[in-house]
């Protein structure tokens, strides 16, 4: 294939590059850049931005927003959104619920959610994985009973990321318990969580940090019409939402910023009459890293290349795996160059140590989960080895 961008291409990209550069707040792109977590009003005056200018849910249908484009350009449209440090449109509301409603949903319910979803009006929660039911998703127990014109929904629901900030959550309930295949008797359902009996509690993490919740539904009613697509046919909806997720979290475009801030500071960091940046044995490590991203950048234009019908293809196992193994090594790397001076987490200004050096630890420690989110690296390796290597 031709990997080389077209002249047309080229232009498109540069087009974007100084979109982003000019249009979206310098102090959001600098927070982002500098590796702090987004406030939730960043992620909304960032969306909205590019909502305004049609390049939110370029992947969504064009009747509800999306873009006529190509693979190519679509990678483009990401890849200078990581490289500009944009946080990027929230994928709860743009790469998951809002293509299964374009997908699946009622014209009633695209019309009432799909605009408010594109806009961020609606900041929509992840209701997937429970406490003995994360990789075995099939396993779930959250049960929803109809009654009438609405659903009782009873449950438990883990990890739910920025579910402090949710509206809405998108949920696989189970409708048929005694169906024959534990997939089979599963619901896309959408609930409101300001409704009665809707809980959302904290879970703080390894790094220090409030990312993720649990959230419990005792007798919580939802309206039948919450209903996405047909009853029991969440499972299929569930499988077309984790293809897409996870050909967008290879993370090019994140990890090459991220090397080249461990470039930038090494080259401050003194070591005897050099720099770490001059030490042979952490050159060679820093260019290896280097190596791998862009042999993963090229494979990943191969995929997009041969991307048909906008289908997931199955070797966006093989981007997800590689793409969340380099990001964790972009941290370690980040720690390693900040070495004692990663220690005085959360100091603040009060101490000589910099900013940098002081979100080191609580980055490494955080992007642990990149291997396990959007399915595990042991996943990954089932289906890259019975789908791609048919063993």
């Amino acid at each position: 294939m031709k990997l080389a961008l077209t002249d047309e291409e080229v232009a498109f990209r540069d087009e974007l590059r100084n979109f982003y550069a000019t249009e979206i707040p310098a102090e959001i792109r600098d927070r982002n850049r500098r590796g702090l977590e987004p406030r939730r009003e960043d992620w909304v005056t960032t969306q909205r931005i590019l909502n305004a200018n049609g390049l939110a849910v370029p992947n969504w249908p064009v009747e509800w927003g999306g873009k006529d484009w190509t693979p190519t350009q679509h990678h483009i449209w990401l890849d200078e959104m990581q490289l500009a440090s944009v946080p990027e449109p929230l994928t709860f509301n743009c790469g998951m619920v809002g293509p299964v409603i374009a997908a699946f949903g009622s014209q009633e319910i695209k019309e009432r959610f799909l605009p408010k979803t594109a806009n961020l009006d609606i900041w929509w929660s992840q209701g997937f994985s429970e406490p003995e039911a994360g990789s075995d998703l099939a396993s779930l127990r959250t049960v929803a009973v109809r009654d009438g014109d609405s659903y009782v929904v009873n449950g438990q629901k883990t990890w739910t990321t920025l579910g402090q900030y949710g509206d809405w959550i998108f949920c696989l309930v189970r409708t048929d318990p005694n169906a024959p295949k534990k997939q089979a008797g599963i619901s896309f359902l959408l609930i409101d969580m300001k409704s009665p009996g809707l809980t959302v509690r904290p879970i703080k993490l390894i790094d220090g940090g409030y990312e993720v919740n649990e959230v419990w539904f005792e007798d919580v009613r939802v309206p039948a019409e919450n209903l996405v697509g047909e009853e029991n046919q969440g499972w299929a909806y569930a499988k077309f939402l984790l293809g897409n997720e996870r050909t967008g979290i290879t993370g090019v475009g994140r990890t090459k910023v991220r090397l080249a801030e461990a470039k930038q500071h090494a080259a401050q960091t003194k070591i005897g009459n050099s720099t770490l940046l001059e030490d042979p044995l952490f050159a060679a490590k820093l260019a290896e890293l280097e190596n791998e991203l862009l042999a993963l950048e090229l494979t990943q234009l191969r995929v997009v290349s041969g991307s048909t019908d906008g289908k997931p293809n199955p070797a966006s196992s093989v981007l997800k795996l590689r793409g969340s193994e380099l990001q964790q090594a972009a941290t370690e790397i980040l720690l390693e160059v900040a070495g004692p001076e990663s220690l005085p987490v959360g100091a603040g200004d009060d101490i000589v140590t910099p900013e940098w050096a002081q979100l080191t630890a609580p980055h490494y420690l955080n992007y642990r989960k990149v291997t396990i989110y959007g399915g595990s690296s042991e996943v990954q390796r089932t289906i890259i080895s019975s789908t791609i290597l048919g063993l």
